[in-house]
């Protein structure tokens, strides 16, 4: 049985969390439940077993839940973040590999990100959580992101990544210094989460970090080449707009 607290200030939404626990995840726990900063700190402290996960509404009546999390010596603990749509939040728990969940709860998006939790066990929390601030309070001056692959989680520099490959539901990661990671998401992910920071999907199983590439080879088996002297192909259906990004860069202008 995984061990659960919820903070939450709506006592509608408990109940319905914790209704769908018992329907969805009888394996799951509530061992207790919260619905300010201050008392969720209460119950941390009072709580006789300690929680594997904690869903947390980021919003709370007295403050935003990091005032809570701020003030504990450790989080050893996983989170799912439980919120209504927020581009920020939901990119900050992607680039964390922190998982959330959307209101109104989907059940299937509540088992996944359970399931998320039992592989996870609680590893490196406080770095992600400290990489889900730093994009959730200045998501302009983001630069590093946690990787969870299948050995491992890892912190990197975006900027350190010089391209991914897919190979069905995983995505090798190719960082400068000549190390490959290979994560437990696929490709589209990295896609929709690096596509405005310099990053081009030049193939359905390639993007590019377009910093590091060296010279693209025209014609219709078109490639890039890469700082590290590899080839990537570009497939015909990218490459119309792929040549328009570069026409933009080689003006001065950012790509739309």
């Amino acid at each position: 049985m995984l061990k659960a607290i919820l903070i939450e200030d709506e006592p509608l939404g408990r109940t319905n969390l914790k209704s769908m626990m018992r329907q969805h995840c009888p394996d799951v726990e509530i061992i207790g439940e919260a619905g300010s900063n201050a008392d969720a700190l209460e119950l941390l402290k009072e709580v006789q077993e300690k929680p594997d996960v904690a869903f947390l509404d980021i919003k709370l009546p007295d403050g935003l839940v990091f005032k809570l999390l701020n003030q504990l010596a450790s989080v050893d603990f996983e989170i799912i973040f439980v919120t209504a749509w927020q581009e920020f939040a939901i990119k900050a728990c992607e680039y964390s590999s922190i998982g959330y969940i959307l209101k109104p709860i989907d059940p299937d998006a509540l088992k996944d990100a359970i399931a998320r939790v039992r592989s996870r066990a609680a590893t490196h929390m406080e770095k992600r959580l400290d990489i889900f601030k730093n994009f959730y309070n200045n998501p302009n001056a983001f630069s590093k992101m946690s990787v969870s692959a299948v050995d491992g989680i890892y912190f990197v520099n975006i900027r350190d990544i010089m391209r991914f490959e897919a190979e069905d539901n995983y995505t090798h990661i190719f960082l400068v210094n000549g190390d490959r990671i290979t994560a437990c998401k696929t490709i589209k992910s990295y896609e929709d989460l690096l596509g405005p920071m310099n990053f081009f999907r030049v193939h359905k199983r390639y993007m590019v970090n377009l910093n590091y590439m060296r010279k693209y080879v025209r014609g219709d088996g078109g490639y890039v080449i890469m700082e590290d002297n590899t080839e990537i192909e570009v497939s015909r259906r990218r490459r119309a707009p792929f040549i328009e990004l570069l026409r933009k860069l080689q003006g001065g202008r950012q790509a739309e």
